[in-house]
C-alpha cells in the first residue's frame, strides 16, 4: 500500500472537474487503487476520497465515518430523502469549510472490490459522505452545495470549543 497525493482545486481544478469513467476490470490494479485509497484517506484524517482525488478517472469512493472503511465501486445514489444542513470540508479544498444542504437519508446501490453489488443506507454524516464521494465523481465539488462559507473566526471556535 501507498500513499498518494491527493489533487487539488487550486492546482488541479480542470481535472477534479472530469466526469469518471465506470470501472469495468475488477483486478488487482483495483484492489491497489482501493488499499491505497483507504491509507491516503487516514494519513489525511478524512472521511471519504474519491479515485479522482489521486488523480484516476474511475468511480470508485472509500469512505470512513469511524465505522470502517467502506469501498464503493460505480456507485449511484438511487433514493433519497429528508434534508440537512451540516458544516462540510473536502480533501481537495484545504482550510475551505461551508455549510451545506444535503439529503438526511440515502440509499446507495455500488459494487465491491471483486464486481459483487450491494445495496446499502445511510443517515446524517453517512448520507453526507456519500452524495459528497459520489459527486466528484461526476467533476462535482462541494462549493457548488454550499450554502455560506464559514469563517476563519467561526472555525476558530469551533476547533476551541472541540479542545474543551
Amino acid at each position: 500500500m501507498a500513499i498518494r497525493n491527493i489533487l487539488t482545486e487550486d492546482k488541479d481544478g480542470d481535472f477534479l472537474h472530469k466526469k469518471c469513467r465506470a470501472v469495468e476490470k475488477f483486478d488487482k490494479r483495483l484492489a491497489v487503487l482501493l488499499d491505497d485509497m483507504a491509507e491516503t484517506l487516514h494519513k489525511a484524517n478524512g472521511v471519504g476520497l474519491a479515485a479522482i482525488q489521486v488523480g484516476v478517472l474511475r468511480r470508485a469512493v472509500v469512505i470512513d465515518i469511524g465505522q470502517g472503511v467502506m469501498e464503493l465501486v460505480n456507485p449511484v445514489v438511487v433514493e433519497q430523502s429528508g434534508e440537512q444542513e451540516s458544516m462540510e470540508g473536502c480533501l481537495s479544498i484545504p482550510g475551505k469549510w461551508g455549510m451545506t444542504k444535503r439529503p438526511k437519508h440515502v440509499k446507495v446501490r455500488a459494487q465491491d472490490r471483486n464486481g459483487k453489488a450491494f445495496e446499502y443506507e445511510g443517515d446524517d454524516l453517512l448520507a453526507t459522505a456519500s452524495c459528497h464521494e459520489i459527486d466528484h465523481l461526476d467533476g462535482i465539488l462541494f462549493l457548488s452545495h454550499v450554502t455560506r462559507m464559514l469563517t476563519e473566526e467561526e472555525l476558530k471556535k469551533m476547533s476551541s470549543a472541540e479542545g474543551k
